[in-house]
């Protein structure tokens, strides 16, 4: 082990390299879930010194696990309890941020540690977005784990994250390890010229290739999401139709840079709130907007009255920290906040004081939330924010007007800063489900997080859970990106439950309603990856080397 430790620090330098379990900490234990025992945590510091420490990890027949943010929601970038046959090396790739512009700001190659937040701001000046712009980009996630994990996002025309240009470290079945350059620049032949070219960002470009047929986003989503009538997902995890290498890998191979499509702002953006007690009216308007509509909307979220309280309190923080000093100090405190929850777990007094201080002290804060949000919080069990952009804000304020208010639905128009409130609050929920749980410990054993798609056609959207599983859940929180039909249902169980049995309850009801999961958070260490997934990653990962035991497979060597 000390030799190891030596090896590192002379590639990235001391300071870069974590042993013992209080330095580790931050980057073995997941955002929700996910713990274990590893041999040290890694910050390389340019490609090439992330080439050399992984030489160095196959050299010694070490698992390896790539990350970034540690955003996961599903515990995939970290380890998860025992059970793994070798020692366990975390690269974190997150000092490797630079981002390039290319073909005029119209694509872009992100390094590993780059941000969804640094990307959206560094194409703000040119009008143009990235993939997702709230949500992850929020708690910093990166845009090659967004790659990686086929993320979705919000946005309704722009699918899940994926592109078929990457360059990436890949160990064959023999062990040999190779650098696979399918960036489509030319960067030389061996993998040092090419990683220490990029690094430079040595190249021009007339060393680009701009091929018609290799795709940097899925071109056909916004097709695809139209056709309410197919008995099909829009997206999912295990839908082979957007593996490609890097889309989709979730850690089985080693990404050092991928190359994405942007995609130009809307312009003149209008946000409509609706209200709903019945489900189906919701379920109505979708089926209209998505077949009928000229323009696609940007993006509908979904969110359930008993989520909008649970944000409102238990949000509240993140919600106003946010509003004060903008996303770029999220991760900051994320990580401020990670090592107080260190050392007061050192201390034994457990990792949940910073949760109950930041709760109290919020709630001695005025009321942050618009009144007439908060009205319809009252009014409506079912609220859907809808952002439309240029022309189809005339035609949803139309279509709005004439069918809205009928029955038990009303909707209204937002201010811009009533806009911004509602998707900020929206982001809140996720945040605020961990919090409940942290500051509910006597009553909450733990959370049970779904995250589905349902099928284009279905119409009963909104589920409706048996007396033997609603009698062992405290909270159910549920929101989701509607249009898409992908749904995070999150159940906090009560004291005592048993929340593997609930959650195998809760997935047999799912496949009886053809629903496909995980959506978007992919398999981590909480769902079985589906045999076509498994294929994938033995495929891309025939030594079982990169990030073993996600999808609830083998943790052993050769996938023993």
């Amino acid at each position: 082990m000390d030799q190891l430790i030596e090896t590192f620090s002379a590639i990235v330098g001391r300071a870069h390299v974590y042993h013992g379990e209080r330095a580790t900490r931050r980057f073995r234990k997941g955002y929700r879930y996910g713990d274990g025992d590893i041999l040290a945590a890694v910050r390389p510091g340019t490609l090439l010194e992330q080439w050399k420490v992984l030489q160095a990890c196959v050299a010694a027949d070490l698992i390896v696990i790539f990350q970034a943010a540690n955003t996961g929601l599903t515990g995939g970038s970290t380890p998860f309890g025992d059970g793994y046959d070798r020692p366990i090396v975390i690269i974190n790739t997150m000092r490797i941020d630079r981002i390039d512009l290319i073909d005029g700001g119209k694509q872009v190659i992100a390094m590993p540690g780059a941000t969804l937040d640094r990307l959206e701001k560094a194409l703000r000046p040119i009008g143009r977005e990235p993939h997702s712009v709230i949500g992850s980009s929020c708690i910093g996630a990166s845009v090659a784990g967004g790659v990686c994990n086929n993320s979705g996002g919000s946005l309704i025309r722009r699918g899940p994250a994926y592109t078929q240009f990457s360059i990436f470290a890949q160990i064959d079945a023999e062990g040999r390890l190779h650098l696979v350059n399918h960036l489509g620049v030319e960067l030389g032949g061996d993998a040092e010229t090419i990683l220490a070219r990029l690094d430079r960002k040595d190249y021009a470009e007339s060393d680009i290739s701009y091929a018609s047929n290799q795709w940097a986003s899925d071109r056909e989503y916004h097709d695809h999401i139209r056709d309410v009538d197919a008995s099909t997902p829009a997206r999912f995890n295990a839908d082979p139709r957007r593996h490609y290498e890097a889309s989709g890998s979730a850690g089985r191979i080693g990404v050092f840079a991928v190359r994405l499509d942007t995609f130009e702002a809307d312009k003149d953006v209008t946000v409509f709130y609706i209200g709903a007690n019945d489900p189906n009216e919701l379920g109505q308007i979708r089926r209209h907007i998505l077949s009928q509509f000229k323009n696609l909307p940007i993006a509908g979220e979904y969110i359930h009255r008993d989520a909008y309280k649970i944000a409102q309190v238990y949000g509240k923080d993140l919600y106003l920290f946010i509003k004060a000093f903008g996303t770029d100090n999220v991760p900051k405190a994320f990580a401020g906040k990670s090592w107080f929850d260190g050392v007061t777990e050192k201390l034994g007094l457990g990792s949940t004081i910073s949760d109950h201080v930041l709760t109290f002290l919020a709630r001695l804060l005025p009321e942050h939330l618009p009144k007439r949000m908060n009205a319809y919080r009252h009014r409506f069990t079912h609220h859907l924010l809808l952002k439309m952009g240029g022309e189809g804000g005339a035609e949803a304020r139309a279509y709005l007007k004439a069918r809205v208010p009928v029955g038990e639905a009303a909707f209204f128009e937002c201010t811009p800063a009533e806009g911004e409130a509602a998707f900020l609050q929206r982001f809140a929920v996720g945040g605020s489900v961990v919090r409940y749980r942290a500051t509910h410990k006597k009553t909450v054993e733990d959370i049970v997080a779904l995250d589905i798609a349902l099928p284009r056609n279905m119409v009963d959207w909104f589920e409706t859970l048996p007396a033997s599983i609603t009698e062992k859940i405290e909270k159910t929180v549920y929101c989701g990106h509607f249009f898409c039909h992908v749904l995070h249902q999150e159940y906090l169980a009560k004291k005592g439950v048993d929340c593997h049995a609930l959650e195998e309850e809760m997935l047999a009801i799912l496949d009886t309603r053809g629903a496909q999961y995980p959506a978007e958070h992919n398999v981590g260490h909480l769902y079985a990856a589906q045999p076509a997934l498994e294929d994938f990653y033995r495929q891309l990962d025939p030594t079982n080397s990169f990030n073993p035991g996600i999808g609830k497979t083998s943790r052993k060597k050769m996938w023993a």
